[in-house]
């Protein structure tokens, strides 16, 4: 029972903190900040976290489960290039507008902060992403009825991070009440993908 409590208040402060440095940004954000806004005691936090770095780096795990948990398993089983790129794009954009993650938003906006062994490891499951979506986007263009334009395309590496620049960065400026909402983002970004950087 008490590892159980132990596991609670480990994922209630990584919430917590994920909201607070969402809100107000690493920098600004204390250890008493977080404390406070947990009722917690600064020695009850200490408890679980000695440092700030590891529950940003906590956060940004979590966040990389997610990802791999809500964008790349379910992609995987789809065995169409094309479909699968699709789904990856409509499930990654998702999963950054998901107002429910905010792990997924300080990943995105708060990766300078960590210290350089933390930062080798969150960057280490980056990577595979990304390697991911580069070996997606090369078989997309491998099916494509044009062979003989392929010294024309934009590399596979470059439409990776075209394409993952594009939609993290969407946290940036998407407004719920706005006009573009996310049933319209997503035909949008993935027509700009296969009409524009893969077309």
């Amino acid at each position: 029972m008490a590892r159980e409590t132990l596991v609670d208040s480990r994922q209630e402060i990584l919430r917590t903190a994920a909201r607070l440095f969402q809100q107000r940004g690493y920098d600004a954000t204390s250890m008493n900040d977080v404390a406070a806004a947990l009722k917690l005691s600064k020695g009850g936090l200490y408890h679980h976290f000695h440092s700030k770095d590891e529950i940003l780096f906590e956060i940004m795990n979590h966040a990389m489960e997610i990802t791999q948990e809500r964008v790349l398993n379910p992609v995987r089983s789809i065995a169409d290039p094309e479909q699968r790129l699709r789904a990856l794009i409509r499930l990654h954009i998702e999963v950054v507008l998901s107002l429910r993650d905010r792990e997924i938003t300080v990943m995105l906006h708060e990766n300078h902060p960590l210290p350089p062994s933390l930062r080798k490891r969150i960057n280490s499951r980056k990577k595979e992403y990304v390697h991911f979506l580069e070996k997606l986007v090369a078989e997309v263009q491998s099916k494509s009825r044009r062979p003989h334009a392929a010294k024309d395309r934009v590399s596979p590496r470059a439409a990776a991070f075209a394409l993952l620049g594009m939609i993290n960065w969407i946290y940036q400026w998407y407004k719920p009440e706005g006009d573009l909402q996310a049933q319209n983002l997503i035909p949008q970004f993935t027509d700009l993908i296969f009409g524009g950087i893969l077309a």
